[in-house]
């Protein structure tokens, strides 16, 4: 007996192997700063909470339908309706075990041999692989910092072929945390009208993190001619602090939505019932404290920002919305570390943070755009001014 061909197609989450090593670190005693991980560290509101204690005090433990109750799907048209203006019915509705879960069913569900996906990079770490592990061929198109590591119309045109199935568009991104303006969503929907075979996968997960007066807008609402082919998909996870609940949830073409719960009901069947109980009360509560919340992180954005600005070797954009930067380390490959070690890519440049500034990131190659690293700044301001000034130390060090 040995693994299948399948899981030869894929590699670990490097983003999950990070949030493990540091958990490590942490256990044996050491001082490791972690901004590796995607998740907030606030927690999920008290009402949401109350409404999962509730759910089970009334006896809402059993099976639910398998792609998501009643209760859920209509609080998920509503949120669509009153966030981006966009209609859809509950069979349009496919709630899932997180964003990756969606990803994953609706990739599987519909990609054969033969059949190929555009991954704008920097790309989630997940997108590429399960592209793989459904058969198919994602074709890697780099964005770097000199297109605000957003894809151009030119861009995607030149790598749609007669093979191409879908368009996986993440907006904010993670891991840059840039976002498409309305303007350049219709200018990649201008390209999309003239080739009908290309589906796009809308990941909006981070839509509630944005800065700056920047008005967040997904495909399907300012492109109405592409509604069809869009699967329009978001969740709990990060804007309602929720990323343990296992929440996500899309929209879409009936016939995709069916295909999807075809495929869940014989994985994983329906998420918990409880976590869907408290997803249909975040999604349906008072949504002030996304406010509160978005204040919160844009300070830390700003101060992460201008101190990695002010290290030696690094550059970092100001991203639009999420909660990383993605800065570009050039400045820094080819120095040598104190200890003796030269420092050839961006891997080697974490692995000396983390071994001797105990500040864990991860490095730019796992999101598919090198030299650069990802750093998460959804930790407290005092945590992050700390870090960076480790960084900071360890940059200058370097010679």
């Amino acid at each position: 007996m040995k693994p299948s061909a399948a899981l030869d197609r894929i590699s670990p989450s490097p983003t999950l192997a990070i949030t493990t090593k540091v958990l490590e670190l942490k256990r044996a005693g050491v001082d490791v700063i972690g901004l590796g991980a995607g998740e907030p560290d606030f927690d999920t509101p008290d009402f949401v909470k109350e409404a999962a204690i509730q759910a089970i005090r009334d006896g809402k433990t059993k099976y639910t339908n398998v792609d998501g109750t009643q209760e859920l799907k209509e609080a998920i048209v509503a949120k669509f309706k009153r966030d981006n203006h966009l209609d859809y019915t509950t069979q349009q509705v496919s709630v899932n075990v997180g964003g990756k879960h969606t990803l994953f069913n609706a990739l599987v569900a519909t990609l054969n041999p033969g059949d190929e996906v555009i991954v704008p990079a920097p790309y989630w770490v997940s997108y590429p692989d399960v592209v793989q592990f459904a058969g198919a061929t994602p074709v890697i198109v780099a964005a770097g910092a000199a297109q605000g590591y957003k894809l151009t119309p030119e861009m995607l045109e030149a790598a749609i072929t007669p093979r191409t199935k879908w368009l996986i568009l993440n907006s904010p991104s993670n891991p840059t945390g840039a976002a498409y303006t309305v303007a350049e969503l219709k200018a990649l929907g201008a390209v999309l009208e003239r080739h009908p075979q290309v589906w796009i996968f809308a990941d909006d997960m981070y839509e509630h993190i944005v800065y700056d007066d920047f008005v967040f807008a997904t495909i399907a609402e300012v492109c109405p001619s592409l509604y069809e082919r869009t699967l329009t998909v978001n969740g709990c996870s990060k804007a309602y602090a929720m990323t343990g609940w296992r929440i996500g949830f899309a929209a879409g073409a009936p016939w995709l939505i069916k295909a999807m719960a075809k495929l869940q009901s014989q994985s994983t069947s329906n998420p918990c019932s409880i976590a869907q109980a408290a997803a249909t009360a975040a999604l349906n509560g008072d949504q002030s404290f996304l406010i509160e919340r978005n204040a919160a992180f844009k300070s830390r954005r700003d101060l992460v920002v201008s101190m990695l600005n002010q290290t030696d070797g690094i550059a970092c954009p100001r991203p639009e919305g999420a909660f990383y930067v993605y800065p570009e380390v050039s400045g820094v490959i080819g120095k040598t570390t104190p200890g003796g070690k030269r420092i050839e890519n961006d891997s080697d440049f974490v692995g000396y943070l983390l071994e001797d500034a105990r500040v864990a990131a991860v490095q730019g190659v796992a999101f598919g755009l090198s030299p650069a690293m990802r750093i998460s700044y959804a930790t407290g301001e005092d945590v992050l001014r700390e870090a960076c000034e480790r960084i900071q130390r360890a940059c200058a060090a370097l010679r």
